[in-house]
């Protein structure tokens, strides 16, 4: 058994500060504003191999009426009760204050072991304060810091002397996890009352004060023998009103408590159920995967309370089809009025959260509810489910494997999620359908991420890379071919061969004088007219003058040895393709 330590003080001296460095989380808010812990906030910690329970409580105020104040001040006082050593922060840098020796005398009436620890010591404008503490009668202060860390191993030293003996120890039943309980809802709607109901206890300040509740709190709790772990939350207002700081991490902390909580009451006030806020929240749970039970509280101040009851079904089932089937409990806080129908409603929430159902159960239903309502043809073509499957629970996760899965239509998927909650009776749980598509070589950007349309265009492709390639080969062949031609010629006209290319060194275009001092070839020595036609084309019009004496409209595209191909005579009767006449041929008729 861990040791029970509650931490205590006037308010702003660091106690929230020193919680979360014991907890080794940010567990409780913390901001420069005093008073902003409220109720008593239960945390596991430790501080070496020591084993701590920790108690964070309120700034003592001295006060003894009915203000919050007052109530704030007898949660403190329970907290000492429960604990087994009270550890009394004071700012050492202000000193012991009129409040602070106030709070020592009441300390020192109980018989409970008290540790002094001076906060805020860091550096030396702490060391003056500190020494003010030995008139408290406590005993002597030990300087720590608990925004750096500081004097912890000195806090350790003072803490061990409590540590319980080993006999006292007792080997905890963990056989199950508790069920985590998130009560949310909009500010004064009853949560903290509703709490305090199951309990059975004033745990948790109430009043008729809007925005009481700060931090989630959480408290374990057993019901039937089922572990519970009920958090009480701070109330949600719309992110438009919410400017505040402290509200702000107030809301921040409340989001975080309904993302690990399994099943989440939805709390509304029974005059004024579903405003705009409400159904933000529920539809938050929602996306958030956890079930939800809706909660009417303040029942017994609702006149005709069965016409209410169902006129609030009728709207939850329109405003709210996601959640359709969800619970929903009439009860009164401060009466007890329903509160007994709440938990069987809870576990059976839990319950049907956790379902996980078979696959062949699963493809049953699937047929028959295609059966029932054909899937829709999208282009012209129809959507074609295949297989279904469970891939986990909590909340209840499908996938379900079709034909064309991008093209399902969503009022066909709420269709699905719909008949699924009612084939399985799994009503007011938040469920999940994942459309996937098998692997289809022939589809877009799948399996060998081929773009084309169909088989088709893709044999198309494959016959096109195929063509290109054997062309390829072939002119690298027939390169190879010439390569050797041209060897073998030059060899046979004595002409020097490149040995590395086995062929001889084509003549690039170059210049006039290049061209001219250019050495020939095997193939223009065997036909001198050739060449001198081929060096006339690669040249340009200027260069022409100079090479050849032919005129340039006597030089075909075709030439045969080396011979400008005659001129093309006009027969009698056609026309004369203008630009094709020549010197001394006769115009045209």
């Amino acid at each position: 058994m861990p040791l029970k330590l509650a931490i205590v003080g006037r308010p702003n001296v660091g106690k929230s500060t020193l919680f979360n460095r014991l907890a080794g989380k940010k567990l409780a808010i913390v901001d420069d504003q005093p008073g902003v812990t409220r109720d008593r906030r239960y945390a596991s910690g430790h501080i070496g191999d020591l084993e701590l329970e920790l108690i964070d409580t309120a700034g003592f105020e001295d006060v003894d009426d009915s203000s919050l104040e007052a109530r704030m001040r007898a949660q403190t006082e329970a907290a000492i009760e429960e604990a087994d050593v009270s550890l009394f922060v004071f700012d050492s840098r202000e000193g012991v204050t009129p409040l602070d020796e106030v709070f020592a005398a009441i300390l020192r009436k109980r018989d409970k072991p008290v540790i002094v620890a001076a906060n805020k010591a860091e550096g030396k404008a702490g060391e003056a304060g500190a020494g003010e503490a030995f008139r408290l009668g406590l005993g002597e202060p030990i300087p720590i810091s608990g925004e750096h860390g500081e004097g912890m191993a000195e806090l350790y030293a003072a803490l061990l002397a409590f540590e319980p003996e080993a006999s006292e120890i007792e080997g905890e039943d963990d056989d199950s996890k508790p069920i985590r309980i998130a009560i949310i809802g909009r500010p004064n709607a009853g949560k903290s009352t509703l709490v305090n109901r199951l309990l059975g206890e004033d745990r948790l300040l109430t009043g008729p004060e809007a925005g009481i509740t700060r931090d989630s709190i959480s408290v374990d709790w057993e019901w039937d023998g089922r572990k519970i772990r009920l958090v009480d939350t701070a109330g949600l207002r719309r992110k438009a009103k919410v400017q505040d700081k402290l509200e702000k991490l107030s809301t921040a902390d409340t989001i975080r408590a309904i993302t690990f909580a399994e099943v989440v009451l939805l709390v509304m006030d029974a005059t004024h159920p579903f405003e705009i806020q409400d159904l933000q929240i529920a539809d938050l749970a929602e996306r958030e995967g956890r079930a939800v039970v809706f909660v009417l509280a303040k029942w017994d101040l609702i006149e005709d309370q069965a016409a209410h009851l169902t006129a609030f079904r009728e709207h939850a089932e329109r405003m709210l089809p996601q959640l359709r089937g969800a619970p929903v409990v009439a009860l009164s806080g401060e009466t007890g009025k329903g509160v007994g129908h709440l938990m069987p409603a809870v576990i059976k929430t839990h319950k049907d959260w956790s379902t996980k159902v078979k696959t062949r159960d699963l493809n049953d239903w699937l047929q028959m509810a295609m059966q029932r309502h054909p899937p829709p043809a999208v282009s012209g073509r129809r959507v074609k489910p295949k297989y279904m499957a469970q891939t986990k629970a909590r909340p209840p996760t499908f996938v379900l494997f079709s034909s064309r899965a991008d093209q399902m239509p969503d009022h066909y998927r709420r269709y699905l999620i719909n008949s699924l909650r009612e084939s399985f009776d799994l009503p007011g749980v938040p469920l999940r359908i994942t459309i996937k598509s098998g692997a289809n070589p022939y589809a877009d950007g799948e399996a060998k991420g081929h773009s084309g349309r169909g088989k088709r265009e893709f044999e198309r492709r494959e016959r096109e890379e195929e063509r290109i390639r054997a062309s390829r080969n072939t002119v690298k062949k027939s390169k190879r071919l010439a390569e050797e031609a041209a060897a073998k010629a030059a060899e046979a006209a004595g002409l020097p061969v490149d040995p590395g290319k086995g062929a001889v060194k084509p003549i690039r275009k170059k210049g006039p004088a290049a061209a001219k001092a250019a050495p020939p070839t095997a193939e223009a020595a065997a036909e001198p007219g050739k060449a001198a036609v081929k060096s006339v084309k690669k040249l340009g019009p200027k260069v022409q003058k100079k090479v050849s004496t032919t005129p340039s409209y006597k030089v075909g595209a075709k030439s045969a040895g080396g011979k400008a191909a005659a001129p093309r005579r006009p027969v009698a009767g056609s026309r004369t393709v203008r630009g094709n006449t020549g010197p001394g041929k006769p115009k045209a008729r």
